[in-house]
């Protein structure tokens, strides 16, 4: 199985999720260090080190190889450094150095509003109302 920690559409309940639904093995919630800016319908993450930095709350997905080859599509992933890649995927820890696994990061966060808090949950629910 592979880990994938997830924080916005492909979250369980969330409008992508189904992408990655049938081929996830076990899903449990998580945290890591990073930040959330506003793309529209999605987000985008940017890491940050510990040392009290902001926090983005979600979920870690074990799946399949098929499911992360779906979710590479879905990500706009090609590979390593590939150019037209919208994001790009990199391997971090959560916040306890417990777990570990691929994480979808946004190349350049310039430009886009800052998600105030750590959840895209939270933040799109009460973008609806």
């Amino acid at each position: 199985m592979i880990s994938v920690f997830v924080y916005g559409t492909l979250l369980v309940g969330e409008s992508n999720h189904f992408v990655a639904a049938p081929f996830v093995q076990s899903v449990q919630s998580g945290t890591i260090f990073g930040r959330l800016f506003d793309v529209g319908p999605y987000p985008a993450l940017l890491l940050t080190e510990g040392n009290g930095e902001q926090h983005v709350v979600g979920e870690w997905l074990e799946v399949t190889e098929e499911g992360l080859q779906a979710m590479d599509v879905l990500e706009g992933y090609y590979g390593p450094g590939a150019s037209n890649n919208e994001y790009d995927r990199v391997w971090i820890q959560d916040v306890n150095g417990e777990r570990e696994g691929w994480v979808y990061i946004y190349p350049s966060v310039e430009g886009l509003k800052e998600i105030n808090g750590s959840s895209w949950k939270e933040y799109d629910a009460s973008r609806m109302k």
